[in-house]
């Protein structure tokens, strides 16, 4: 058995997780609280790992032969860690267990062998409080749908050594992810600070009747959402030029949204339960229907957008 990945948790990132390491044939071990759950999800990362596309010695086997060449069992791996290369918690966001399974791992994963978080609110740095082994542990955030977004952010704590964070960087790099290393256990880390900053300023224009939430969706998605596929904004900004960008920010920034606390509206939907598509209703109501054909053409949408980042 070559080197395998440790994934703790048998959840829809947990499945995911894995398809990115099983599809570049590199075995996975599925840690759960019982047999069965990581059984199933080692099954569903298998099925992930055959529709994102298989490479290396996975490529021509079945999924039965992939799943008796992958798996590394559960209850040996619990005890036997040498032959680990890189192991991930993506348990449900409670701390107090987060905290409970890295003090577990640092005491008994060996200490050259990196260990990450995917939580996506609670800091590396507070999870690896007082661990002797803090060093080699980090953040290590995925995006739904974790088989399909390439980006990986790798979140550096108070006491992550660099040379394990890059160590990890390579790790993803190899399977095809896109890892970004975020040198400050900030907030948010990069990607979420981003995408807030965003949703605020959108946020506040739907709270102020300027704009619908239709509109402000079709004004992304058909403007610089539409040319972000091809190049971020920092690299857009070098083709367009800074000076243009510094001129209208005299004007736009004293007039951005600087507001702390969600605006009422979504104040309101939240209390009424209408959190969007899973509860029926959002800004607006979805049918079941709606919410099928939308789901099936954002899946369609996200692989052509991924072709797209994967042209030379």
């Amino acid at each position: 058995m070559s080197q395998y990945v440790a994934v703790i948790g048998t959840g829809t990132m947990a499945a995911g997780i894995a398809a990115g390491f099983i599809s570049h044939s590199i075995p996975v071990a599925i840690l759960g609280r019982s047999t069965e759950k990581s059984k199933a999800c080692l099954k569903k990362a298998i099925q992930l790992a055959v529709k994102i596309g298989l490479h290396g010695a996975n490529a021509s086997l079945s999924e039965a032969d992939i799943e008796s060449n992958q798996v590394v069992d559960t209850m040996e791996a619990w005890q036997l860690w040498n032959q680990c290369s890189w192991v991930i918690e993506t348990i449900a966001e409670n701390l107090e267990l987060k905290q409970e399974i890295f003090a577990y791992l640092d005491e008994r994963v060996p200490n050259h062998i990196p260990i990450g978080s995917n939580s996506s609110g609670f800091p590396i740095t507070k999870i690896a409080a007082d661990l002797k082994t803090a060093n080699r542990m980090m953040g290590a955030h995925y995006f739904m749908p974790a088989d399909v977004v390439p980006l990986v952010e790798i979140v550096m704590g108070e006491k992550t050594d660099v040379a394990f964070a890059e160590k990890v960087c390579q790790l993803y790099k190899n399977i095809d992810k896109k890892p970004v290393l975020v040198k400050k256990d900030i907030p948010g880390f990069l990607a979420n600070r981003i995408q807030h900053a965003l949703m605020r300023e959108a946020l506040s224009l739907v709270q102020e009747g300027i704009a619908s939430p239709e509109d402000i969706d079709d004004a992304v998605r058909y403007s610089f959402g539409f040319r972000y596929a091809a190049v971020g904004p920092m690299t857009q900004k070098e083709i367009s030029g800074w000076d243009g960008m510094a001129n209208a920010a005299k004007e736009i920034y004293p007039s951005l949204s600087n507001i702390t606390s969600l605006p009422p509206k979504v104040v309101q939907l939240m209390s009424e339960g209408k959190t969007g598509m899973k509860a029926g209703e959002g800004f607006r109501k979805w049918t079941p229907e709606e919410i099928q054909q939308t789901s099936n053409s954002y899946s369609k949408r996200l692989k052509a957008a991924f072709d797209v980042l994967n042209m030379e």
